[in-house]
């Protein structure tokens, strides 16, 4: 597994966020694209929509599994990956940098449930 970057913010359902002033860009933990296995398939938001914090926003599809992604912070998508649509396997090559999944406009308060890179190696030590 690849170490965590520092610079992240992560989920209790394995999705990271990086926050740039107002835009957070967010894609899938390494552990979770390591259990999803090779992934074929990355069903992304519509640009424009508003999420909640927690709220379901895409799917990625492996050889193995299906599996949702969830909004870890509330706001307005304003981007989508669009490497992802013909090489969906970036996922798994550079989860954390060229396999972003969207990108979204902050509106509202940071969820506290977000975990620093410490705790969320902490959270998968005890997996």
């Amino acid at each position: 597994m690849k170490p965590l970057p520092q610079n992240l913010k992560y989920s209790t359902t394995h999705e990271w966020v990086r926050i740039d002033n107002e835009i957070a860009t967010v894609g899938i933990s390494d552990h979770a694209q390591a259990l999803l296995g090779d992934v074929v398939f990355v069903e992304l938001p519509e640009i424009g929509k508003t999420l909640s914090s927690g709220d379901e926003i895409a799917v990625v599809e492996s050889v193995k599994a299906a599996a949702d992604v969830y909004s870890p912070v509330p706001g307005q998508v304003t981007a989508v990956n669009p490497k992802l649509q013909d090489s969906p396997e970036l996922i798994n090559q550079d989860p954390y940098d060229q396999g972003w999944l969207f990108q979204i406009r902050l509106q509202g308060d940071l969820p506290f449930t977000l975990l620093s890179a410490e705790d969320y190696q902490a959270l998968l030590d005890a997996e």
